[in-house]
C-alpha cells in the first residue's frame, strides 16, 4: 500500500508534512521486507539532525535496519508507543507505527523526495 498524500524514499520511508511539521515513518513495503519488527531505538526529543543522519534503529526477525532521516530538522516528539509495541510498525506502517515528528529546518530538501507514483515505480507497485 502506497498513500497518495505522502512524500517517499528510496530507502523506504514515508513523510507526512503539515505546515513546518513532518511526521515519518517507514513505508509497508520496508515493514514487509523486514519481517516481524521486535525493537526500535528511538532518538532523544530536542535532537537536531542533519539530512542523511541516522534517525532510528529498527531491528526485526530478518534484520538489523538504520533509518535515516531525509530532511535537516529537530525532534519534536517520539512515538513512545513503539517501546512496548514495536509490531505497530507493521501492522499499521502510516498511522499507529509512525516513528517521529520533527521541525523542519529547511523546506528546499523536500525537492529531494519522491510523490506516490514515482514510489509505486520504485518498487514496482
Amino acid at each position: 500500500m502506497v498513500k497518495d498524500e505522502l512524500f517517499y524514499t528510496e530507502t523506504h520511508e514515508w513523510i507526512r508534512i503539515d505546515g513546518k511539521v513532518a511526521t515519518m515513518g517507514i513505508t509497508d513495503h520496508a515493514q514487509k521486507e523486514l519481517g516481524d519488527i521486535v525493537y526500535v531505538e528511538l532518538p532523544e526529543v530536542d535532537s537536531e539532525l542533519s539530512s542523511g543522519d541516522v534517525l532510528a534503529t529498527v531491528e526485526a526477525v530478518k534484520a538489523v535496519e538504520e533509518i535515516y532521516i531525509p530532511i535537516s530538522g529537530i525532534i519534536l516528539e517520539v512515538n513512545e508507543q513503539l517501546a512496548d509495541a514495536s509490531d505497530l510498525m507493521n501492522s499499521s506502517p502510516y498511522d499507529e507505527g509512525w516513528i517521529v515528528k520533527f521541525e523542519i529546518s529547511s523546506t528546499d530538501e523536500l525537492e529531494g523526495l519522491m510523490n506516490a507514483d514515482e514510489y509505486k515505480k520504485l518498487i514496482g507497485d
